[in-house]
């Protein structure tokens, strides 16, 4: 089973991406759809994720995010406490598409350069835009508070850092019709992955 990465800064378009690639018959696993799952009542890092920072910040994630990413030692205890159950997750989850016989699968990973080889994909997709952009799309569309905005952005990777560790970059500054043009491009790269 091929595995490819996708990631990018936050608002730069890795859920529409990961969309226009569903669409052509690969599954996404998506490691912030994960991450919220095991920090959820039940999940395997709900008790440890109350122990560190209290039932009210551990209920509210936009309150959780602003404490987080404004004290680095609060988003680092909040990391060790959610990746290690997001990669068993994920492990979890690659070996049942492997057992159903999925040949692609796009690993989508926000922190996947930051994170430095925590999985074990075959190519590296980024999804890139300028920060202006990514900030407004933030704001406007998901109602952000543009500082808020900023601060997670300075706790990742640079854009260049990113578009370093590319096998293909997807420049989602244009047109939804460029961006699938982009897409369909991508899709054929992968599929000589699997030649």
């Amino acid at each position: 089973m091929l595995v490819v990465g996708l990631t990018g800064g936050i608002g730069s378009g890795k859920s529409t991406v990961s969309t226009l690639l569903a669409e052509r018959g690969a599954p996404v696993v998506d490691t912030d759809a994960v991450a919220r799952q095991v920090v959820a009542p039940g999940g395997p890092a709900h008790e440890a994720l109350v122990a560190r920072f209290g039932p009210e910040l551990a209920a509210d994630r936009r309150a959780l995010a602003g404490v987080v990413f404004s004290q680095p030692a609060a988003l680092a205890d909040l990391n060790a406490i959610v990746h290690p159950a997001v990669r068993e997750e994920v492990g979890r989850r690659l070996h049942e598409l492997r057992q159903l016989g999925t040949a692609v699968v796009i690993l989508a990973v926000p922190l996947l350069v930051e994170t430095g080889g925590s999985y074990d994909v075959a190519g590296v997709v980024v999804v890139d835009c300028p920060e202006e952009i990514a900030v407004r799309r933030l704001v406007e569309h998901r109602g952000m508070d543009e500082a808020d905005v900023r601060r997670r952005m300075a706790a990742q990777a640079s854009r260049e850092e990113r578009t370093a560790a590319a096998d293909v970059i997807i420049h989602n500054d244009g047109s939804l019709d460029d961006l699938k043009s982009q897409v369909d491009q991508t899709w054929t790269w992968i599929q000589t992955l699997l030649a």
